[in-house]
């Protein structure tokens, strides 16, 4: 069982971006400048000491130049048996032959199973995902890949839990996006995961980027829960996650998985880390964040669209929970704009 590397919020996070030869080169480079901008651009587009949130090295298997598809020639740091301490691993998007590279790098799986073990969070971009896959790692986890290669891979992989729609996938301390561009994504999923809220979008913002896409379609999956392998918890996730406006009954969650209220509440606090209840609430909060910073829905209309037909109530909620009032939440959060003035002024709504 793999140990759980702790990484604080404020702490300067340790990155090995993984080049692979005939990689598409923007899902190692782009990784690269978005870790690289988090703690630093924002700060000296506004004139403040830059905070370095994360120290990336770049490594190829062998420790020689790689060529990308594009024939872009990438020099890495090192070989990958050179990394002596590393938190986060990345690995770009491979060519479609995904079996002649995954042939060609077979020492890269043991060394990805080693580093698991050693307690690193492991993220895949694209078809590098299939790394991750051969490797074991994926087996009864969550993943994504792109649409263009799901099916290939789901035949290959059965034991993986395919969600060819979500563009992002996080489970225990792996993490795989759809497409090629997802990498920026995921990056900034990253970011966000270790760093907080305002650094992610801070560096978003900064690098003129929207936040991250979970889905290749329809309502972004909100990931509030602790990292857990009770599968039908999950889909009871799954279930709430649809059905945000609805009042749903401990009784009723307890029976779709067969079991009584009692001991579901406390199997579902158990997997997850909350009770059934708080759980919800937390749901709904986060809904009504990513409404308030992507739409300009009106307040009132947020509250209803996530089960709060108080809105008086919502509001109290949501200050409780982010110490902003919904209005006030929007202003200092809301959807980024590409006008110039909005990076020389606070954080532009």
């Amino acid at each position: 069982m793999a140990n759980h590397l702790a990484i604080s919020h404020t702490a300067v996070i340790d990155v090995t971006i993984v080049l692979i030869e005939e990689s598409f080169a923007s899902t190692s480079i782009a990784p690269l400048e978005v870790f690289h901008s988090a703690g630093r651009l924002w700060n000296a587009l506004h004139g403040d000491t830059p905070e370095p949130r994360f120290r990336v090295r770049v490594a190829s298997i062998s420790g020689t130049p790689v060529t990308t598809q594009c024939a872009l020639a990438l020099v890495p740091e090192c070989a990958i048996e050179d990394i002596g301490h590393t938190d986060i691993i990345m690995l770009p998007a491979s060519g479609l032959d995904i079996q002649d590279h995954i042939a060609r790098s077979t020492s890269l799986l043991p060394w990805l199973r080693e580093w698991h073990r050693r307690g690193a969070y492991i993220a895949g971009i694209c078809t590098g995902v299939a790394f991750l896959a051969e490797s074991g790692l994926l087996d009864g986890r969550v993943a994504t890949t792109h649409w263009a290669v799901a099916s290939l891979l789901q035949e290959r992989y059965p034991q993986i839990q395919w969600r060819p729609e979500q563009f992002v996938t996080e489970d225990g301390q792996m993490f795989c996006s759809g497409g090629i561009y997802a990498s920026i994504d995921l990056s900034l999923y990253l970011v966000e995961k270790f760093c907080g809220h305002e650094i992610a979008l801070k560096c978003a913002k900064a690098l003129l980027l929207s936040m991250p896409r979970s889905r290749q379609s329809g309502y972004a999956m909100l990931r509030i829960s602790l990292p857990h392998s009770d599968a039908r918890i999950r889909e009871l996730e799954e279930y709430l996650q649809a059905n945000l406006e609805r009042d749903i009954s401990i009784e009723s969650l307890a029976e779709r998985i067969s079991v009584g209220p009692r001991s579901f509440v406390r199997r579902f606090k158990s997997a997850t880390g909350h009770a059934p209840g708080a759980y919800m609430q937390l749901l709904r909060i986060a809904a009504a964040k990513d409404l308030l910073e992507n739409e300009s829905t009106p307040v009132a209309q947020v509250s209803g669209r996530i089960g709060y037909s108080d809105v008086a109530f919502f509001r109290r909620l949501f200050k409780r929970h982010t110490g902003l009032t919904p209005s006030e939440y929007r202003e200092k959060f809301g959807r980024l704009t590409f006008m110039r003035g909005a990076l020389m002024s606070g954080l532009p709504s």
